[in-house]
Parts: structure tokens; sequence; C-alpha cells
């Protein structure tokens, strides 16, 4: 190949599959690859080194090559200063800007080596009086100064706890035959352990939360203080809220009775109840909303960012219909997590990914394998995957981490008591 440079990466690299995965990537890309040296560690704990020469035909083909190896924590040999270029007009970088990971970044300025503010991938690095931070591609704004290239920037892979039974056999590769009773045990120590440290929790929660009965297991979670930030989409907060007023979300009647006739109609008469007080916060104060889990996060104030999408009805009027406003807002919001809690939902989950930085531990539950495989594949080196009904989970996440928690039973009528 006419230009090519050499690597390295550290870490455990055989048992993870990271070098086979470097090399493959190399290849898909049009490039080419000499390993010249690896030293794999002798005991299980020890990390493995490898560097590895990169070639391809073109410079531009050999940088994107290295910018996308560093998805896997690989450096150039030798970094070399960072390059600088304004953005030419608003929401436009440079066209060989460096593409982030979502991993802990330094780049080299001055003879200095930076560190990034708020890793997050698929973002550009703007420069500004000695600081580096991320920038979307939606904020940037002509004249900023971007970084280029991938000269300068190296990445750092978070620090795995591979003496953990728990992550090292079911944390990458979630299937229906997981001990479900023992990653729960693991997710609330994780959370304690966060909590303690004066970490904040995020948790992201789809509708099927409501769907699944888990309304109360949730509640009690809240009020424990277990979750601090909660992120959703309009259908979990007007579902949640349509049964705290008429008692049975989208028009589920008692278990005997199956749907109610226009269901519909119910759904959209709570969404205009909010409406007519305001907020979600002017109809808990007012007493119109009394129960549910949006009304326990008031009443906790704790944060919520809801964003919503085109299929949405209403929606309510906390509801973020501007999704780069959403996008700003979830940003915001992530100050202080410590920990991320991903409960059956997809779209907002992934979103939620994306902006998240890789330190930050993941749980991913869902019912669906392909969805949780997803989930931890891009989120985090710390993402633990649980394939399981939302409900459930969320019953045995309740009973280990509030001690006074009482599942609800079915009542006479077929209704939950």
């Amino acid at each position: 190949m006419r230009f090519h440079d050499q690597v390295e990466v550290h870490g455990h690299l055989m048992d993870t599959g990271v070098l086979a995965k470097v090399l493959d990537d190399v290849l898909d890309y049009g490039g080419d690859y000499r390993v010249d040296r690896i030293d794999l560690g002798r005991g299980h704990d020890d990390e493995s080194h490898a560097v590895i020469t990169v070639g391809a035909e073109t410079q531009r083909r050999l940088t994107r090559i290295l910018m996308r190896v560093q998805v896997h924590g690989v450096n150039k040999v030798t970094a070399g200063e960072a390059r600088c270029e304004p953005a030419d007009r608003d929401g436009v970088f440079p066209t060989d800007f460096y593409s982030t990971t979502n991993l802990e970044t330094v780049v080299h300025l001055d003879g200095q080596w930076v560190p990034v503010e708020h890793p997050e991938m698929d973002c550009g690095l703007v420069v500004s009086h000695g600081r580096v931070r991320t920038v979307p591609v939606t904020d940037v704004r002509a004249g900023d100064q971007i970084v280029c290239g991938v000269g300068g920037v190296k990445v750092v892979l978070p620090v795995t706890d591979h003496s953990s039974r728990v992550h090292a056999e079911y944390g990458s590769l979630p299937t229906s035959g997981q001990p479900q009773a023992v990653l729960v045990r693991a997710i609330a120590r994780q959370i304690r352990e966060v909590k303690a440290e004066g970490g904040q929790v995020l948790w992201v929660a789809g509708q099927a939360v409501i769907a699944t009965g888990a309304t109360p297991a949730l509640v009690a979670l809240i009020e424990a203080g277990y979750l601090d930030v909660l992120f959703s989409g309009n259908a979990l907060a007007t579902l949640d809220i349509e049964a705290a007023l008429y008692g049975s979300p989208l028009g589920v009647g008692p278990l005997r009775s199956g749907r109610v006739q226009r269901g519909s109609e119910q759904h959209i008469r709570a969404i205009n109840a909010i409406r007519r007080q305001g907020s979600i916060r002017a109809a808990v104060e007012s007493g119109v909303l009394t129960e549910g889990i949006m009304h326990a996060m008031v009443k906790a104030n704790k944060p919520f960012v809801v964003v919503g999408s085109v299929r949405d009805d209403g929606p309510l009027p906390d509801v973020h219909t501007d999704v780069i406003a959403g996008q700003r807002a979830m940003r915001a919001a992530l100050r202080g997590v410590g920990y991320a809690l991903m409960v059956a939902s997809a779209q907002h989950s992934v979103a939620t990914g994306n902006i998240l930085p890789a330190s930050i531990p993941v749980a991913c539950v869902d019912v669906n394998p392909a969805t949780v495989h997803a989930l931890t594949e891009r989120t985090s080196a710390h993402a633990v995957g649980v394939v399981a009904d939302a409900g459930l989970f969320l019953e045995q996440l309740a009973l280990e981490l509030v001690a006074d928690y009482r599942p609800a039973r079915l009542g006479p009528g077929g209704t939950f008591a």
C-alpha cells in the first residue's frame, strides 16, 4: 500500500476478540495490515499489546481506517500534533473532520494532551481557549476551530473488571437462558454503589413498562431514590397518565373484559386534561394528577426528558417535538449520571447510547434478544444485557432495592390491587 501508519492497541485482545475486530475493520474499509508485534498477557487479568502497520492506497482512505479502528481503542504509535481548521458555515464540518467515538479522548495541542469534555460518538471536536469539547454537526458554527484528521488524537478504553463473573460470562452475550436473578442482583448492587458514590441513575423507559403492569414497581424505585433522570417518549408518559386518570391505559379494561370500546377516545382525553393544565408538573400541583410514574417524578423533584415522534397523539405539553431540541435537553440532563438502565425502549435507548460516554455502565433490558444485543454492542464496554419481560424484571429489581416493596396482586374483578 502506498500510504501506511503504525498503530498500537492494549487490552484483553484475545478473550474479547478485539484484535480480530480491528483486523476485520481494516480489510472491510479497503486497507491492508501487517502485525509487527504482539505481546500476550499471561494471567487472566493481564493485558496484551499489539503493534500493527495499517496501509491504504490513498491518504484519505488510510485516515478513515485509522478513525474507524479507534472505536476498539487503537491509536497511532506516533500521535503527532492535532490539526484544526475553521468551519466555513453553520451546521457543516470541514471535509476531513475527526469523527468522535464515545471513549475517553485526549487531543495533543501545543505540546500538551488536553482531555475532551463530555465524550460522545459521531460528533466533531471544537477547540476553544485551550479546551476541547464534542459538538454535534447541527451545533457547529462558522469559524469554530474543528479538529481534522486523526493525528494528535488518542482514545482510552474503559477499564473492565474481568474478575466479575457476571460481566465476564453474561455481560456481552445476552440470551434467554441467562440466570436473570443473578443479573438483577448484580444490577441492583451496581446501582447502590453509584448512589453511594454520589452519582445519578438514568432510566430510559418505554411504554411496555405500563403495558406489563410495572408501574407500581417503578414508582417504588422513584420514591426510594433509585431513579434520578428519566428519558422516555410521549407514549409512556401518556399511558401512565391515562391509567392514573381513568384506571386503565389505551382502553385496556379489567382482564376479564378485554379492550374497552373507543379506548383511543380516553387516550386523547387524558392528553387534553394535561394540556389544559399547561404541564405535567402543573397537573400534579393542582391535584389533577395524583398517582403514577410521572406524578412520582414530579413529587420527587426529579427531571424527565420526553422526546416525541411523528406518530404521537397530542402530544403532551412537556414533549419535545423538535428532536434536535430534545437531543440537547438529553445531553444537558446527563451531567452527573453514573449508571444507565434502559428498559423496553429501543428507539430512545439507541438515542441515549449515542450520547453516553463509554465509561458509564449500562444495563439493557428487553424481551427481544436482538434489541438487547444491539444496545449492548453500541453503548458501553460495561454494558450488561438482560432478556426479560419488563414487568417481571422491574418487580425483581424493586424487591432487591426497596425494603418495604410488595408486588401488586390480582384482586377481585380482574384488576391489580
